[in-house]
Parts: structure tokens; sequence; C-alpha cells
């Protein structure tokens, strides 16, 4: 049986980043899931890379389908945005390894789903600093940067990965993305390595 490698962290952690190194790693041969959400997609963004981009008349017809693994809804400036993995085919421990990006949240759905041990949390930790600069490079890329938004979510974080929800998921373990990115990917491919079957 394969496992799933569960990347998580803040915004501007590098989840992005440390993903598309990973999964093109041939050593590892992980498999891509892709989640959905019912968020504007963001310019460079293409439906089915980063996400599936769903209506909420979509999201609401897989719901009703009791197709939806886990899910988070984040009320923004603009309106509800919901984030979700669906069971849509796409993860099959039968047939490898898999890589996602979640949240702490969805760790947990998905390790209660598929099994503690066939989920393996991979948590990104990053200083409030370097994330907060990071973020406003980010936006300020954007053809529309939307600055309120930026602040809600980086708050947000802050809540959703408090250091008491972390303990209460179980996580020991956290890789650091603080200077070289290289090194921390160096960090979680050898815990990668020590983990696949």
């Amino acid at each position: 049986m394969g496992k799933i490698f569960l990347l998580m962290g803040k915004s501007t952690s590098g989840k992005d980043t440390i993903y598309k190194d990973l999964i093109r790693n041939e050593a590892f041969s992980l498999l891509k899931v892709v989640p959905y959400t019912t968020r504007p997609m963001r310019d460079g963004e293409t439906d089915g890379v980063q996400y599936f981009f769903k209506s909420e008349e979509e999201y609401l017809k897989l719901k009703n389908d009791k197709r939806i693994i886990e899910e988070r809804t984040y009320y923004t400036n603009y309106g509800p945005w919901r984030y979700f993995t669906a069971d849509d085919g796409q993860i099959d421990l039968e047939s490898g390894n898999y890589l996602m990006i979640g949240t702490l949240e969805s760790y947990c759905y998905i390790r209660d789903y598929f099994g503690k041990e066939y989920v393996e949390p991979i948590l990104i930790d990053v200083d409030a600093r370097i994330r907060l600069e990071r973020a406003m490079k980010r936006e300020e890329e954007q053809e529309h940067p939307k600055y309120d938004e930026l602040c809600r979510r980086f708050l947000a974080d802050e809540e959703d990965f408090s250091e008491e929800k972390i303990e209460e998921a179980g996580i020991d373990k956290r890789f650091y993305n603080n200077a070289d990115i290289n090194d921390c990917i160096k960090e979680i491919s050898d815990f990668i390595a020590r983990h696949i079957n």
C-alpha cells in the first residue's frame, strides 16, 4: 500500500515551490492529487493544474452526491471560498504514493478517511516576518492586488495553525523554510525516502 504525503503550512510558506520540486523528483514517483476550489483563478493558474476551479453550484452537487473527503470554507472579503478534496478516483493507495497540499484541518480529515498509517504530515514552518514579506511581494505581482485579503489570510493562518491545534493533530515534526528553500526540500526528501514503501 502507498502513502499520502501531505504538505501543509501557512500561506507563503513555500508549499507550492516545494510541491513542484518533489513531484519532479523521479526517485519518488509521487502521484498528484489536484484539489478543488471555488475561489477565482489567479494570474498564471490553469484549471486542473493547481486546482479544479468549480462554481458554488458544482461544489453543492459534489457535496450532495457525498463525494467530498474534506473541505474548508474561508469567508473572504470577496465571499466564501471553498477548498476541498473530492472522492473522484484520483487516490488509489494500491497504485503508489501521493503528494498533496493541504491545511492542518484537511490533514486530520484525510488521515481519518484513509487511516493514520497511510498519511504522513509534512508541516512547513516559516518566521512570521518572512511570510509577510513574501506575501507582499507575491501580491504586488498580481494585476489586481488584494492587500485586504492578504491581511485576512495572514491572521486566519495564525489561528488555523495555532500551537494547540498542531499538538491536537499529533504533529511533532516541522520543516523550516526561513532561509534556503533547497535545504528545506532536502530535509523533506530525506523524510519521504525513509517513509515510502
